[in-house]
């Protein structure tokens, strides 16, 4: 479950999932996209407006909006599954 706005987690969890060397240039630039409008959703969302899902979402795909990368993006590094998108 997703707040208002906010990118689900199932959407952040599959896009992650998949190989970049899978991807098409579309899906990398939607993907982009997607990532920056829900970033910055969750920066206007005030922390104790968010659900307990949505709080552990954003810790997990670093939209704390902090410099280190998510610990998905550190995942698919450690794997080999394309380079480091931030």
């Amino acid at each position: 479950m997703s707040d208002t706005g906010r990118q689900s987690l199932t959407d952040k969890a599959t896009a992650a999932l998949k190989p970049d060397s899978e991807k098409s240039t579309t899906e990398h630039i939607g993907d982009k996209f997607r990532g920056n409008v829900d970033s910055a959703q969750s920066t206007m969302q005030p922390q104790n407006d968010k659900s307990t899902t949505q709080r552990m979402g954003d810790a997990v795909s670093g939209n704390q909006n902090e410099t280190q990368p998510s610990l998905t993006q550190k995942a698919k590094d450690a794997l080999g599954f394309g380079g480091s998108n931030n």
